[in-house]
């Protein structure tokens, strides 16, 4: 069954004569649609707050529609405070998640009054230097064996990120020593996971754990936050994860407690709902067929990264035999910069636009500058059909601007 697209191969056209490919664009009702179903399945929770992480799409008019829906924002860096700060999501509207933070960051995070949550025990004492501590913090957790984690983020034993088991009873015993009265505890140990169960069998985790400390500490916690991790199907056979069965059942795990749920999703927000628009513009007939396009991995490096899968869909095409077997791929000088391999495709000729699937997240935020490529423009499909530009594509001035010519 062919997938259905927000827009048609003349609407692409249209939008091309004003914004040549490639570009990034994003799908601003369905955004919010989707970010809507993930409340109402977690709405039996009084605190429950979504907090976007904002690594997956560092885009300010993203950002303020998600704050439309109550959203806030997950923040692992000095630029990523300063962005939510722009856009005037500040305070407890924003969880501070990072590791090896710099002062500044520190400093910045406190001073927007965000939720700060700490990812080394020895980053007790570093805060303190570098702020007083503040009113709430949260400690994130690694549990090393007891979780397998998957693929993407690695085995929880051999991440750099958290506190292990025995550092969180010592280290809630010193915050309660010095005053702090309110806690969180946070946890994230797999990324674009389809197992619905793996996030109920996190929260049955931290929940036991939570018993755990506040019985031994003596301390009361406010929220546990499940970091992020749920994943979208970027292969035709995969199931996106049933929100209302996990809300339903973690509901039940819940049973009922005065605590928070605290979540940081972000793949799953906007993935599936950006799409990379490029043009053909080159086909190559050697051990295998090629089709050249004028965007690259640059523009969206999971594929070649990770080997990752994202659907491919030729505009005006999509109803044609899919017979011919393609490599889609990029100009840069690396092989990797693919983004399908042996991929069974309708015939696809020069000019054609193709639709790279399911780019809404870590695609222009991991974008990058080797072999002096520049990264394309992001538009936004807006509720009643206009389309807007929210970042413009970067030029050659933009790629030298740091460089000094002086000498020369």
């Amino acid at each position: 069954m062919n997938r259905k697209l927000p827009f048609i191969k003349e609407k692409i056209e249209q939008i091309s004569k004003k914004f040549p490919t490639p570009f990034h664009i994003y799908d601003e009702k369905a955004i919010i649609e989707n970010a809507q179903k993930l409340k109402k399945a977690f709405s039996w929770n009084k605190g429950f707050k979504e907090y976007f992480a904002v690594k997956a799409t560092p885009n300010p008019h993203i950002l303020k529609t998600l704050q439309g829906v109550g959203f806030g924002s997950d923040c692992s860096s000095l630029g990523e405070l300063v962005l939510c700060e722009k856009v005037g999501i500040v305070g407890e509207n924003i969880m501070f998640t990072s590791n090896n933070t710099l002062p500044e960051e520190f400093v910045k995070a406190y001073k927007l009054g965000a939720i700060i949550n700490l990812d080394d025990f020895t980053h007790i004492e570093f805060l303190e230097k570098c702020v007083e501590l503040p009113d709430v913090i949260s400690f994130r957790y690694n549990p090393g064996d007891l979780r397998e984690g998957n693929v993407l983020i690695g085995k929880p034993c051999d991440a750099k990120f958290g506190f292990i088991k025995e550092q969180l009873f010592e280290g809630y015993k010193i915050l309660k020593d010095k005053g702090i009265k309110r806690f969180g505890i946070h946890t994230m140990v797999a990324s674009n996971e389809l197992d619905p169960k793996y996030f109920i069998e996190t929260v049955k985790m931290l929940l036991n754990l939570v018993d755990e400390i506040s019985l031994k500490i003596g301390i009361k916690f406010e929220f546990i936050n499940i970091g992020g991790g749920i994943g979208v199907p970027y292969k035709p056979d995969e199931q996106a994860v049933d929100l209302e069965f996990v809300g339903s059942e973690i509901e039940k795990v819940f049973d009922g407690r005065d605590l928070k749920l605290f979540m940081e999703m972000g793949r799953m927000i906007t993935g599936p709902y950006g799409y990379l628009v490029t043009k053909v513009i080159h086909k190559k007939h050697i051990y295998k067929e090629y089709i050249g396009v004028d965007s690259c991995m640059s523009a969206l490096m999971r594929a070649g990264m990770y080997g990752e899968y994202h659907e491919v869909i030729v505009l005006g095409k999509e109803n044609n035999l899919k017979n011919f077997t393609y490599d889609v791929v990029g100009s840069l000088c690396e092989n990797n910069d693919k983004f399908a391999i042996d991929r069974k495709l309708c015939e696809i000729d020069i000019g054609d636009n193709l639709v790279i699937c399911d780019a809404g997240a870590h695609g222009l935020s991991m974008g990058f500058q080797y072999n002096a490529k520049l990264r394309p423009c992001e538009l936004y499909l807006q509720k009643d059909g206009d389309v807007k530009l929210i970042r413009r594509a970067e030029n050659l001035d933009d790629y030298f601007c740091t460089l000094d010519f002086s000498e020369f």
